[in-house]
């Protein structure tokens, strides 16, 4: 099945804008930086510390940085940025299992590809490298 890549983006805009509108801005890096802290934690305890009056600080410069924001959610990441990401992911893999995959002659060349520069996968790789890299 073949999505209107027009219908898709404006679907996605309403979603952020939605997002931004009744939540924040998103930005899902820095939960990577959480997620690792998480991982961290549950290997050395004391990476992350909540001191008497409730604040949280970490060993780690970047963790305690903002007030301790960063330790805060690594403490406790059942907050909605976190939540996003994990949504972002389950929503992708549910997209997947509904459209049966991607069918094997769109894995590395999509249609709109092959029909705009051709069948060559050196340049399809070589270019999606580059637009990641960039």
């Amino acid at each position: 099945m073949v999505l209107n890549w027009k219908t898709g983006g404006l679907a996605l805009g309403l979603v952020f804008f939605a997002a931004v509108l009744l939540v924040k801005p998103i930005g899902v890096s820095t939960q990577f930086v959480i997620l690792d802290g998480i991982l961290w934690d549950a290997v050395n305890p004391e990476v992350v510390t909540q001191a008497e009056d409730g604040a949280y600080t970490s060993t780690n410069a970047y963790l305690a940085k903002s007030g301790g924001k960063y330790a805060k959610n690594v403490a406790n990441p059942l907050n909605y940025s976190f939540i996003f990401v994990l949504a972002t992911m389950l929503g992708a893999g549910l997209s997947s299992f509904l459209r049966k995959g991607v069918p094997e002659d769109e894995r590395t060349i999509p249609a709109l590809w092959r029909a705009n520069f051709g069948d060559s996968q050196i340049k399809r790789l070589t270019v999606a490298f580059l637009g990641g890299f960039i």
